[in-house]
């Protein structure tokens, strides 16, 4: 007899202490995604966070602003080669999607306002990325790296200033995108408090 129930091919994930959580009450985070660590946990109102995605806060503290997605296998607050311990670990600003398969390293690592952080990207601890950048997939940020604000940077290093001005249509866009996404996402925030 077989089980209807559709299967992950991928392993279980091991999930570490519990953190301590503080939530909007509008966010949708799905019942598979992974929070770890000892330092608090912030989300924001109307973020999404995927399945798979994987917040750590054994680095530092995780700030996620309002309107932001965190999609698949992504993960926030992993501790770097370096394994800096500090008391702000990652701070994402309001309107920021991190793509799937990303690292962001916990470090004071800074990603303001309306950055789309591409599929595969590393950001190293301790940069900071502007406002309205766009990283696209596989690009390497390095540590302490300071990014402007409008920003395109593309996987082999070149850099463009941004400079169509479409932050409000973005965020329309971002807005309209997490509205279908908690249509799709079956939400359990009760699970992690």
């Amino acid at each position: 007899m077989s089980s209807s129930k559709r299967h992950s091919i991928l392993p279980p994930i091991q999930a570490g202490p519990k953190p301590p959580v503080h939530f909007s009450s509008s966010i949708t985070i799905a019942d598979s995604a992974v929070l770890t660590g000892s330092n608090p946990i912030t989300i924001a109102s109307e973020s999404v966070i995927h399945p798979r995605a994987r917040i750590e806060s054994l680095g530092g503290r995780i700030t996620i602003g309002r309107r932001c997605i965190v999609h698949e296998r992504a993960i926030l607050g992993a501790i770097g080669t370096k394994g800096k311990i500090t008391e702000s670990g990652v701070t994402l600003g309001d309107y920021v999607t991190v793509e799937v398969g990303a690292s962001i390293e916990a470090g004071n690592t800074v990603i303001s306002d309306g950055t789309t952080v591409g599929v595969g990207c590393k950001i190293a601890a301790g940069a900071t990325v502007g406002r309205y950048c766009t990283l696209t997939p596989h690009t390497v940020i390095a540590a302490g790296e300071v990014v402007p604000d409008f920003t395109v940077i593309y996987s082999n290093g070149t850099r463009r200033k941004d400079r169509r001005g479409v932050e409000e249509l973005r965020n329309k866009g971002q807005a309209r995108q997490i509205e279908v996404l908690r249509r799709m996402i079956p939400s359990n925030p009760a699970k992690f408090q």
